[in-house]
Order: structure tokens, then sequence, then C-alpha cells
């Protein structure tokens, strides 16, 4: 009999995806791995080392500061572009951020990995839309430069799945809950069709990022009950020690609740 080969492993494969440079295909290794996840192993108690290159970005955008990121107004065909563009590199290091909590953190249950793999591929998903878009309008992805703010809190919780599910999902990506209504109102009122199409792809990435917080909400609490730990007061402290940006309101109350933010936390979060 001829040996079979061993099936995949999905935190090895998610690194890999993560490792990918060229966005069109880190959304194809992305979304593959999401529609065949029923097909690999998932060796939660196996400790991985971090390569050299994490994330794998292309040349293109140029990184900034976001202080050093130019502001254009939306209500020209550049500046909409740029606006977009802005929004198109979140989703981007959002891919890269999902996959780096599947490959990074080993001894969870199952069903993280797999929660994380479908925000990686919904990402995935947004990044294609709102490239797709800006296409349309004779821009592409890389064509403004962009900010690394996503990433920087990545890099920084690396040492703590507690502190990553606290502070990206249910810090930096909750953000988006409270940036997407006033966005898309401000949209409205360029009122173009590009900048209406817009309106209409943001209300995905909305619906679908209230899942993701969600999805943060749950693993944090998760490890909170794990270790004995109070969430809010654990929030707060971890917010401190890693330098959290304070957020800035009105907080889309309605879409945190929906996320699973009770209220208790908005009560902290609105002090």
């Amino acid at each position: 009999m001829t040996p079979t080969s061993p099936p995949p492993e999905l935190r090895q494969q998610a690194l890999q995806a993560l490792l990918e440079s060229d966005p069109g295909e880190k959304v194809l290794q992305t979304q593959a791995l999401r529609t065949q996840a029923a097909s690999f192993l998932i060796a939660s108690d196996l400790a991985l080392q971090a390569p050299a290159g994490l994330p794998g970005c292309p040349e293109r955008p140029e990184l900034l500061s976001h202080l050093d990121v130019p502001k254009r107004s939306p209500f020209t065909h550049e500046g909409l572009a740029a606006l977009l563009h802005a929004v198109t590199h979140i989703e981007f290091n959002a891919i890269n951020l999902a996959l780096d909590a599947i490959w990074r953190f080993p001894a969870m249950p199952k069903a993280y990995y797999l929660d994380w793999l479908q925000v990686a591929a919904e990402e995935a998903h947004h990044f294609s839309l709102l490239r797709a878009h800006l296409q349309t309008m004779g821009y592409d992805y890389g064509d403004f430069p962009a900010h690394t703010g996503l990433w920087d809190m990545t890099a920084k919780t690396e040492g703590d799945v507690l502190a990553r599910m606290a502070l990206v999902p249910r810090t930096l990506e909750a953000r988006g809950l409270d940036a997407t209504p006033p966005m898309q109102a401000k949209l409205r009122k360029v009122g173009t069709p590009e900048a209406l199409q817009a309106v209409g792809i943001l209300d995905i990435i909305l619906r679908d990022e209230i899942g993701h917080v969600a999805i943060g909400n749950h693993w944090y609490r998760h490890l909170c009950n794990q270790r004995g730990l109070e969430p809010v007061a654990t929030y707060a402290l971890l917010a401190r020690q890693y330098e959290a940006p304070r957020l800035k309101g009105p907080l889309n109350l309605d879409a945190r609740r929906q996320a699973g933010f009770d209220e208790a936390e908005l009560a902290f979060l609105n002090s």
C-alpha cells in the first residue's frame, strides 16, 4: 500500500498565508483555507516560531505615521479614492491580524481557530470588494500612503492571547463600529455614484464586523473566566499596560450591544 500523506495543518497554513506579500494571492490563500477547513488538522498544542517577514506586505502603499498621512476632501474624485484606500488598507491589515491570531497562539480550543479563520476569510472579502471599487475609479491598492496602526497593536500583544483579544478585536476593530455610520453619512453627502456604491460596501463590512467583534468578546471572556479575572477591570488594566488608544465618541451603542458588549463595559467605555 502507498502511504498517504497527513492532511495539512491549519495553523501552519495560516502562517504561510500571513507571509504572502501579494495582496491578491493572500486573499486567494485565505479564502481557500476557509473552504478547505474541514480537511485540516489543528495542532493546537504546537508552539510555532515566528519567522522573519511578518506580516507579508506589498512594496506599496508607502507606510507613514498616521499624523503624516495627507488629508484630502472626499468631495473630490481623488480625495474619495484616498478615503476608500484608507479603508481598504484597514481591511488588508485585518486579514493579517486574523491569520496571526490563528497561528500565533497555541492551547486554544478548536473553535477559536475556526472562528478566526472565518474572520480572515470575511476580511479578505471586504478587501476584495473595496479594491475592485477603487479599480473602477482608476486607482488600486497601494496608490496612496497608509498608516500602520492596526498591525502595531497586533505586534505589541503577540505575547498574550488575552491582551490580543482585549485590544485588537474589542478595541481597534470595535472602533470601526463607531466610525462606519458617520463615514457613510459623509459619503451620502458626496452623493456621486462611486460614493453611494461605497456606502453599500460599508453596509456589508459593518454587518460582518459586528460578528468579528463578537468573536473577540467571546474569547476575551473565555480567557478571563479561565484565568479567574473580572473582564471590565482587566480590560482597563490591559488598556493602560499596552497604551491602547483612547476611544473617541460617540459610540455606536446598538452595534456594540449586538457585538456582545454588556452595559457595564459600555458604561466604562463612555466614562
